[in-house]
């Protein structure tokens, strides 16, 4: 009996770990593909010498996303479904970054800073978007209240992106929010050029309100929502920080925090693009 047979993960698989993925095994079968490296023209920080993520040839249903995450705890490795497009996964556009550099960044300094670095340059008639907190940043939203199991809903919402069909990437990290870092998704690079502080931010999403990242393309991110704000003033908390992750949701979406609240009120899903 060979060492697939034994659960034990794949050679190509185990490229992905700075130890070969010793110990880790992953009894689901996979569709054909194949690990991805960064482009050394590309990445930012030559940081290590191994791929950043492996792609499935193929689009994959979200049953298959469903099981892999499950074997998460044995693995090591969390599924994404990507975006099916050529760029930037089979190409190599990505930056990978180091995991330990996402615990030097908190979400209320990275608010903070973001909130106050858009009022410094705002002018006086663009102050209404952020009503009713003006100037002053609110600072992270208080935790929801769980309205089911963390994983249920992601491998619900995976069924759902899955429709799209798209290509099923494998990340070697400790947790969803870490994959950002790890196979060095640039998405947001237009908002901020480094992705470490967005995983940083998305980190403390999955403790506050039970996210799940389950997909990603070239500029959007979706996740999974298990304990939403369900409340008008929760919710409007919850848009500030949103807002500062991705301004591109309200100012080319709901226009203001007010109305972009009651999108998110209740929703058990987070869809993010930038421009």
């Amino acid at each position: 009996m060979d060492e697939c047979e034994r659960g034990q993960l794949p050679p190509v698989l185990g490229q992905l770990f700075a130890d070969g993925g010793d110990g880790r095994t992953l009894s689901v079968e996979l569709p054909p593909g194949d690990v991805v490296w960064p482009d050394p023209g590309y990445a930012q920080l030559a940081i290590r010498r191994r791929p950043a993520f492996w792609l499935s040839d193929e689009a994959v249903p979200g049953e298959l996303w469903a099981d892999l995450r499950a074997q998460h705890e044995h693995s090591g490795l969390w599924p994404v479904l990507l975006e099916d497009s050529i760029q930037p996964w089979s190409t190599g556009q990505v930056a990978p970054d180091t995991v330990v550099e996402i615990d030097h960044y908190h979400t209320a300094a990275f608010m903070a800073e973001v909130w106050a670095d858009w009022i410094a340059r705002a002018h006086i008639d663009q102050l209404e978007l952020l009503d009713p907190f003006g100037p002053e940043c609110p600072g992270p939203a208080p935790s929801g209240k769980l309205a089911a199991d963390p994983g249920v809903v992601a491998d619900w919402y995976a069924g759902l992106v899955a429709e799209r069909r798209t290509p099923l990437g494998l990340i070697a990290a400790d947790r969803g929010a870490d994959a950002l870092a790890v196979m060095g998704w640039q998405g947001a690079l237009n908002h901020n050029e480094w992705m470490v502080p967005l995983a940083a931010v998305v980190r403390s999403w999955e403790e506050r309100f039970g996210a799940r990242v389950v997909g990603m393309g070239f500029n959007t991110l979706d996740l999974s929502i298990a304990a939403p704000p369900v409340t008008s003033e929760h919710a409007l908390h919850v848009a500030a920080e949103h807002w500062t992750f991705c301004p591109d949701s309200i100012t080319q979406g709901a226009g203001t925090l007010i109305d972009y609240a009651e999108q998110i009120k209740g929703r058990n899903t987070w869809s993010f693009w930038w421009d």
